[in-house]
């Protein structure tokens, strides 16, 4: 999932409607401690702005809720809530920070984030916030921790990760049990061997060429710990592509998933021509819309390995002029209490701690999407992000690319993945 999946949040599988929250969550707004300079101490008050991504008309109720309670809880304190548009939206960042007119309080997917620490304009919040580190899980705080830079850089405000779906009726019918799915990449190939041979061919259980995060999945360090250069050109990384070229060349895939013009993954199993998928922890939700006969056959699992992350973050501006109120209001819209709320008109996780107790979330109605749920939610504790935030999105297409030809016979995994570094570095460096 994918690069902007903030996007995600703001625009398509959000659910319509909102609610003021009155005073929930007093109590977890209170103002940090005070950052190496003494900038954050003081008393909560004056004026303060926040930026959110894409959360207007849909979620003007919810967001206004929340700034209306802060304000009620610090009577001193005046917040000038802006939203920005979903479309160019780390371009208009940037703009901001050039510019000097970066808000107090910003949403910030780590990736976006990264420029801005590079330039020193964001707040190191572990240092403002002694309690950081205790309150919220700590994938998402990793999330703002950068090679090269000491510190923490945002408040993890909200979270997803994947599930492996499968297509139980497909894997009974083609003598697999759909209750012990593969574990591994080894599992997987085998369990594509026998799906192959029972369906003669017509349906495929491997269906997505590998992906970087494959290789951090498999043990592969992608980058030097400063951040310079990448380092997944490794033997260990060459065989887990010679594994996928050998399921390619067993046909253990569709011939055409090398292609620019593949259908994609989601699309064969939604036509049930491909026996499993991954998605969010909301997918089954979405599938009985789009698809409600196939819902009902879907079984969710946990991700092999390490489970990605994704996560949308509130950062400070360094140069606040209001660092207390600042602090204040990132951890009053990421507290338990408002990221609950959030949780429950949209189909996201919270990033705290606390969160694991709320039976919402971790508790199952005892249907497969509800399943599927709990699953996503308990897989966050130890979730991280695969990718560095350092990958484009032209390294991830040359990639790609190289990928692809080692999985068809064009070059051997060792020469693609040779070339595939080269150029991310190249990339890196200009």
């Amino acid at each position: 999932m994918r690069r902007c999946w903030a996007g995600l949040a703001m625009a398509a599988v959000m659910v319509a409607g909102g609610c003021g929250l009155g005073d929930a969550g007093q109590g977890s707004a209170a103002p940090a401690a005070g950052t190496a300079t003494g900038a954050a101490n003081g008393e909560v008050k004056g004026k303060v702005s926040l930026q959110t991504w894409a959360l207007k008309p849909k979620f003007t109720d919810y967001v206004q809720g929340v700034i209306d309670a802060f304000e009620k809880k610090h009577p001193g304190v005046e917040v000038e809530w802006l939203d920005q548009p979903g479309e160019g939206y780390s371009d208009k960042v940037l703009s901001q920070a050039a510019g000097g007119t970066l808000p107090d309080v910003v949403n910030l997917p780590p990736d976006f984030a990264l420029p801005l620490v590079k330039q020193d304009l964001l707040l190191d919040v572990s240092q403002a916030d002694p309690k950081l580190a205790g309150e919220y899980v700590p994938g998402g705080l990793d999330a703002y921790r950068y090679p090269g830079a000491q510190g923490t850089y945002g408040y993890p405000w909200y979270l997803n990760t994947d599930v492996n779906y499968w297509n139980s009726e497909l894997l009974t019918k083609h003598g697999l049990d759909p209750k012990k799915p593969p574990a591994d990449l080894d599992q997987l190939i085998a369990q594509a061997r026998t799906l192959k041979e029972k369906s003669g061919g017509k349906v495929y259980l491997m269906s997505r060429r590998p992906e970087l995060g494959d290789l951090a999945n498999a043990g592969v360090k992608l980058m030097s710990d400063d951040g310079t250069r990448f380092t997944f050109n490794t033997p260990q990384a060459a065989a887990l592509l010679d594994k996928y070229r050998g399921a390619f060349k067993e046909g253990l895939l569709p011939r055409d998933v090398l292609t620019d013009t593949y259908a994609g993954n989601a699309k064969l199993f939604g036509e049930g021509t491909v026996a499993w998928t991954t998605g969010g922890g909301n997918f089954i939700t979405s599938l009985a819309t789009d698809n409600p006969s196939l819902a009902p056959k879907v079984v969710p699992s946990v991700a092999m390995g390490t489970p990605p992350l994704y996560v949308q973050g509130l950062s400070i501006a360094r140069q606040t002029k209001n660092a207390p109120a600042a602090i204040a209001l990132a951890r009053w819209v990421t507290s338990p209490e408002n990221q609950a709320a959030f949780a429950h008109l949209v189909n996201i996780f919270p990033s705290t701690r606390a969160s694991a107790d709320d039976p919402f979330f971790s508790k199952s109605d005892g249907t497969n999407s509800g399943d599927a749920k709990v699953i996503a939610f308990t897989s966050l504790a130890k979730a991280k992000m695969l990718q560095p935030v350092q990958v484009s999105e032209a390294m991830n297409k040359f990639v790609r690319q190289q990928f692809a030809l080692a999985m068809s016979g064009e070059t051997t995994s060792q020469e693609a993945l040779d070339a595939a570094v080269a150029k991310c570095d190249e990339l890196l460096k200009g």
